[in-house]
């Protein structure tokens, strides 16, 4: 076992607050997809990160952000993390603000403190490489003042990740400098980034020291550091809500792709192969899905299909639901909401999604 002794230096920050619109109808506002048992495993995806990250991270040190109003459910789904560790955002505001307020209250705890920010609702199949990965990433992250992410081995031309290019030499074994960031191209460029060689996809997970990570807003998102470093900002006190709600309405919407890593000329990635996917989309989980001998992925108890191949099926464990001539389909049923939907179609789930609010309202969101 590769292993990582359980310092009390790193901390890890999982951020769960997005909505997973392309879930829909399974992932709603609600209640959304990071909270969800997307592939009928037994654990929901924030359940599976946490219990990744836990096996060399000691529980004190793990923080999950996530929305206000989220904060119960996290509550109920992972009883081991302190009540103090579940950090709520008064509002969506992307990755680099949330970044910024969780660094910073880590700061006032640890100064001498390495965080690894990871979203909640990514599958990694072989957490012995993923824990490896992040055991050369901390090591370097030590020695080098440095921004590292983790860049995945692309193995098709997805045009739904955003893409890392390197220098193609190493800096030290496995680690390479970042040369650009690519947001999601289109097909034909994706192909020529798999071509090349030196294309990674982008997985969302950042690793550095706390202070090499502040002295990054401070140096890139001046605005949003000078926020946080109020002279009446204090993050771990009584009034931290009261503080946060203050801070929120005046920070950009922004990611921290755009507004650091884009910018940054000390970011390093270290390239990865460790069974990994955003669970996105229904493809995705269809991909990583156990399916029967005509490629259907099945979530659900009573499902009977005829002639029915390359279908994604998700539907309530007590239903009976049979399928006839389907082939590529989607087919995610809940208690008020069915949707049928071509599997190359699913980009345009977000489109149905707006359709249904026109004509509906919030009801079925």
């Amino acid at each position: 076992m590769h292993t990582v002794e359980l310092n009390s230096n790193i901390y890890v920050a999982i951020m769960a607050g997005g909505i997973g619109s392309r879930f829909w109808p399974l992932s709603r506002v609600g209640y959304p997809k990071q909270f969800l048992d997307i592939l009928g495993t037994g654990r929901t995806l924030i359940q599976q990160t946490f219990d990744r990250f836990s096996k060399f991270v000691p529980i004190d040190n793990i923080y999950i952000v996530t929305a206000d109003e989220y904060v119960g459910i996290v509550k109920d789904q992972i009883p081991d993390v302190r009540e103090q560790n579940i950090v709520g955002e008064p509002f969506r505001k992307n990755t680099a603000p949330c970044i910024a307020y969780i660094s910073f209250k880590l700061n006032e705890i640890n100064p001498e403190g390495s965080l690894i920010i990871a979203p909640a609702d990514h599958l990694i199949l072989d957490e012995e490489k993923f824990l490896m990965v992040c055991t050369d990433a901390l090591r370097f992250v030590n020695h080098f003042n440095s921004l590292v992410t983790i860049g995945i081995q692309p193995t098709y031309p997805n045009t739904g990740y955003g893409y890392i290019q390197h220098e193609g030499v190493e800096v030290t074994p496995s680690v390479y400098k970042v040369k650009t960031f690519t947001e999601k191209p289109n097909r034909e460029l994706a192909v020529t980034f798999i071509a090349s060689g030196d294309f990674l996809w982008n997985s969302g997970i950042f690793i550095w020291k706390l202070q090499n990570g502040l002295h990054a807003f401070q140096q890139h998102m001046p605005e949003l550091y000078e926020l946080f470093t109020a002279d009446d900002v204090q993050l771990n006190a009584e009034n931290e809500k009261e503080v946060i709600s203050r801070i929120y309405p005046h920070c950009s919407n922004i990611s921290i792709d755009f507004g650091i890593m884009e910018k940054a000329d000390n970011v390093y990635v270290i390239p990865a192969a460790f069974g990994w996917s955003d669970l996105g989309t229904w493809n995705s989980a269809w991909e990583n899905m156990e399916k029967d001998y005509l490629e259907n992925a099945v979530a659900g108890d009573n499902v009977i299909v005829f002639d029915t191949t390359k279908c994604m099926i998700h539907v309530p464990t007590d239903k009976l639901v049979v399928l006839q001539g389907l082939d590529d389909y989607i087919i995610a049923d809940t208690e008020d909401v069915l949707l049928i939907c071509r599997k190359d179609k699913e980009q345009e789930i977000k489109e149905y999604v707006a359709e249904v609010k026109r004509n509906t309202g919030d009801m079925f969101l």
